[in-house]
This record gives structure tokens, C-alpha cells and sequence, in this order.
């Protein structure tokens, strides 16, 4: 019977993942198979590449848009940033960097989003200190405004910049620090460069799928296989990929150039509810209605 039980436990040890079915705390391991961590579908996930690093990915489910929370959990004052807040769904994000124990110091948008009102203006309005970040060439206003090759700096990590625009053409990809002090694998967070198994269109918001395909192909297949994909939007419950599935099994990306250009320009997709009230408001990162007050 104890030899049975020791098989048992040695079995158990040996899968490559454990799931914990808590709202907030199912851990994901760094070993785990990429293929079924992409399956999972619960909203939030702890990584364990490294000591210092809380991570949680949020759900939006009007515009199926992720949030992700990233903190230096190691570092005295916890610093902390949000990666595409959402305007619905910032008192559930700032509950939980409270209840985490927190101090939020940046609130980051991949792109100016034409699906969602960001919640970065009402963060700021929320908890003073709190710093908007979005890149340069989006034109639009945030107190920081990064270019490729800046790093966003919160305790002793950090998130690289790097320029993948095509979707629109300020996009910008966020990737965890490279180095033996940094989590490993990487993280990558796409915005709506790369999707799971697709990619954002690429027929207004200045995009280009010839721009697209270059700059995901030249900064986001260019890394390590291993590095997760964490993108901005998913519409069939798939939660994570990484860049050797994406390389292998994105039904666009894989494509050569002028035949992913000819697959973008027939996707005829509607034109998305929500443009005309988000784009100007993320243009100003969620500020236009204090804005227009103030005036």
C-alpha cells in the first residue's frame, strides 16, 4: 500500500501543471506545457519564474480585452503597473492592488485602443502619483510617452519597448527584462499585434499589414520560442500562447507577406461600436470628459 501511495505522489509530481481553481490564485508554472497552459481559461495567473515577480491577468468581458498586474513583490514598496486597464473594470483592478498590497505607479496602454475607453484617466483620478505611459508615435498625450528601446522600470524589473506598430501605428509590444535578475521565461504583451492563433486588423488607425507583418516578425518572432504571449484581446477563451506556437500555428503570421497582406484585406470586419467614443478618449488616455470640464 505505501508503495502504491509513493507511485502515486511520484506520478502527480511529474505532470507538468498543477491547477488551483481560486479566482485570483492559480499558478502557472514556468515548466508547465505552453500548448495546455493556452487552454486554461481562468482570468488570473500567478508566474513563478521568479521570487520577485507578481503577475495577474484580468478579464474584460464587454470588449474581451485582458489586463494584466505586474509587481516587484520583493522590493519594499512593491511597485506596481497596469498593462491596458479598461475604464469598467478599474475598481476591480484597484481593489486588488490593494488587497495585494501594492503601490501602483504606472498605468501603460499598448496602443490607443478603438474598442474600449482605457482606464487610465479614471486611475488617475483615483490614486495620485500614478503615471500614464503610451508610446510616442500614437500621438496621443500621457504623462510619459515611450519610444523602442526605453525601459519601464518598477522595483529591481522591468519591461522593455519595442515598436510593432501595423495594427495601428503607435502599437507597441511590453517584454519583460532580459537577464539572470529578470523572470524567465520572458512575457511579451502584444497589445493587438499578435492574437492567439491571429493578429488586429490592419484597415484604419493608419494601420498596415505590410508594416505589421515586418515588425512582428522583426521583434516579436525574434525572441526566445519559450517567451510567453500575453495579448490585449482574446474572443475563444484562449489566455496565453508563446512565440514557437505562434511561429508554428498563427494562421496568418505564418504565412509568407503577400499572402498575409491579401488575408488582411479580405477580412471584412465591421467597423468596430465602440471607435467613436474610444479613440478620441484614449487619445487623451481616458481624460476627455475631465478635459472637456475643465474648458
Amino acid at each position: 500500500m505505501l508503495r502504491l501511495r509513493s507511485l502515486l505522489l511520484t506520478n502527480y509530481n511529474s505532470l507538468p501543471f498543477k491547477h488551483h481553481h481560486h479566482q485570483f490564485h492559480p499558478i502557472v508554472s514556468c515548466s508547465s506545457s505552453a500548448s495546455v497552459r493556452s487552454k486554461m481559461e481562468s482570468k488570473s495567473y500567478t508566474t513563478r519564474s521568479s521570487n520577485r515577480l507578481l503577475f495577474r491577468q484580468l478579464f474584460e468581458k464587454e470588449s474581451s480585452t485582458y489586463t494584466y498586474l505586474l509587481a516587484d513583490a520583493s522590493h519594499p514598496d512593491k511597485p506596481a503597473l497596469l498593462v491596458d486597464p479598461v475604464d469598467r473594470t478599474v475598481d476591480r483592478d484597484l481593489s486588488l492592488v490593494n488587497d495585494l498590497g501594492l503601490k501602483l505607479v504606472y498605468s501603460i496602454n499598448t496602443h490607443v485602443h478603438a474598442d474600449h475607453v482605457t482606464g487610465s484617466g479614471l486611475i488617475k483620478t483615483k490614486v495620485p502619483g500614478v503615471k500614464s505611459i503610451i508610446s510616442k508615435a500614437s500621438k496621443a498625450s500621457a504623462d510619459i510617452l515611450v519610444e523602442a528601446g526605453d525601459k519601464i522600470q518598477f522595483g529591481d524589473l522591468y519591461l522593455e519597448v519595442r515598436a510593432t506598430p501595423g495594427h495601428t501605428v503607435g502599437c507597441v509590444t511590453y517584454v519583460t527584462g532580459d537577464g539572470p535578475d529578470q523572470p524567465q521565461p520572458r512575457m511579451a504583451f502584444t497589445g493587438d499585434a499578435v492574437l492567439i492563433r491571429g493578429c488586429g486588423r490592419t484597415d484604419f488607425q493608419g494601420g498596415s499589414s505590410k508594416q505589421l507583418y515586418e515588425s512582428v516578425h522583426s521583434q516579436i518572432f525574434t525572441l526566445p520560442k519559450d517567451t510567453f504571449i500575453y495579448p490585449a484581446h482574446d474572443y475563444k477563451g484562449f489566455t496565453v500562447s508563446t512565440v514557437g506556437e505562434e511561429m508554428l500555428y498563427n494562421p496568418r503570421l505564418t504565412k509568407d507577406e503577400e499572402t498575409f497582406k491579401s488575408i488582411m484585406e479580405n477580412l471584412k470586419l465591421s467597423y468596430p461600436k465602440m471607435i467613436d467614443v474610444a479613440v478620441p478618449a484614449n487619445m487623451v488616455c481616458g481624460l476627455q470628459d475631465l478635459e472637456s470640464k475643465a474648458a
